[in-house]
């Protein structure tokens, strides 16, 4: 997990600077030039502290947003309500973090279907052919999610979901010393 935020910091950090090498030239409104490279690409010392800001809150960030995504739903949703979130809306983020790898495989067996029927995905077809032939496969994408969430909605109205103030949970844990330590601390 570490090397795909690694790369993915270096890649955004070269990336900042190939596609607006002067923003924080204007973000702050001094030009101290380090040393030139090319035209407009010009190292300085705003640019340097800009993207090394940026930098620093991509590597606080993109970790804890991975270790959310890889959590179970049911317990994360569980934490949620024990923090005092609605269960309602505690219950919603769990079916969206449930339905994640749900939406991916069907996306990729929808794939798989279209190219059987000839579609061609491949570096081979022109541009705007192969935006053509996404859009080809999330259409039927979008429908297929349209009728899981009525088939969810259903579920839930036909069991009552929401007609009590709170629910219990399968999956609730207590919390510990270092649960409380850590929301603190957060």
């Amino acid at each position: 997990m570490m090397y795909y935020v690694a790369a993915f910091l270096v890649l955004n950090f070269i990336l900042t600077f190939v596609f607006s090498p002067q923003y924080a030239v204007e973000l702050y409104g001094t030009k101290h030039e380090i040393f030139a490279i090319a035209g407009n690409y010009v190292v300085t010392w705003e640019q340097l502290l800009y993207q090394l800001t940026k930098t620093v809150k991509y590597a606080a960030v993109v970790p804890l947003g991975m270790l959310f995504l890889l959590t179970n739903p049911s317990e994360f949703a569980a934490s949620l309500n024990g923090m005092k979130v609605n269960y309602k809306a505690a219950y919603a983020v769990s079916l969206t973090l449930r339905y994640f790898p749900d939406m991916v495989r069907d996306y990729n067996d929808i794939a798989l279907a279209q190219q059987s029927r000839g579609l061609d995905l491949s570096k081979k077809e022109k541009i705007g052919t192969r935006i053509k032939n996404v859009v080809n496969i999330c259409i039927p994408l979008i429908f297929s999610t349209l009728t899981r969430i009525e088939i969810i909605t259903n579920a839930m109205d036909l069991r009552g979901f929401g007609k009590y103030k709170k629910r219990t949970w399968y999956s609730r844990k207590k919390f510990s010393k270092a649960d409380y330590g850590c929301i603190i601390f957060c």
